[in-house]
């Protein structure tokens, strides 16, 4: 305890020093960066550079992955014949159970807190696969909806390690199960039931 409020007292030390020192230095690094980045700013029309860390940008990255993949229904062309098959033929895709599991591997301190998952193995099975009959949907017209409904069992070892101030790795088996639904519309050629 005694050695944290040494540290503690050094750091605050150390700060007050800089403080004090620094603006009477006669450095100006801090005064000609921000004027660089507002004259740059004004010469080519746009705002100063906003450093991005990296959280940001993949958290940004990651929303417009799952938009494009995950989040819209496809409206497929009708079945031709009447006694067509009709089942699903999209599994989810080893990505989408990942990034459906809840995420309890972000958010951990390097070297204090860190989980991460090993020998990650999806079993996937389907539940429900049927046909509603042919009716109207807004923005889309006579459809079908077809229901794909999935049950995505994760198996995995889970680690979680910490190297201060106790050093130890724990590990864990697990097992998480995600459901998925895959429903899409399916267009009608014949007399709509209302």
């Amino acid at each position: 305890m005694n050695l944290l409020k040494n540290r503690v007292k050094q750091l605050c030390l150390l700060a007050g020093l800089a403080m004090v020192t620094l603006p009477n230095s006669g450095c100006n690094l801090l005064a000609w960066t921000s004027q660089l980045a507002w004259t740059g700013a004004a010469f080519w029309g746009t705002t100063p550079l906003i450093p991005v860390t990296p959280y940001f940008s993949q958290q940004i990255e990651d929303t417009y992955w799952e938009e494009e993949r995950y989040k819209k229904v496809p409206i497929l062309d009708p079945v031709e014949g009447e006694n067509a098959p009709l089942f699903c033929l999209d599994p989810p895709s080893p990505d989408e159970v990942m990034r459906a599991l809840p995420d309890n591997t972000a958010g951990g301190v390097p070297f204090l807190a860190e989980t991460s998952r090993n020998n990650v193995r999806i079993v996937v099975e389907p539940i429900v696969d049927r046909v509603d009959e042919c009716r109207f949907f807004p923005q889309v017209g006579p459809a079908r909806l077809h229901h794909c409904h999935y049950k995505c069992t994760v198996y995995f070892e889970e680690t979680k390690r910490s190297s201060w101030p106790v050093p130890f790795t724990h590990k864990d088996q697990v097992q998480e199960v995600v459901y998925i639904d895959h429903d899409h519309l399916i267009r009608c050629t014949g007399p709509i039931i209302e």
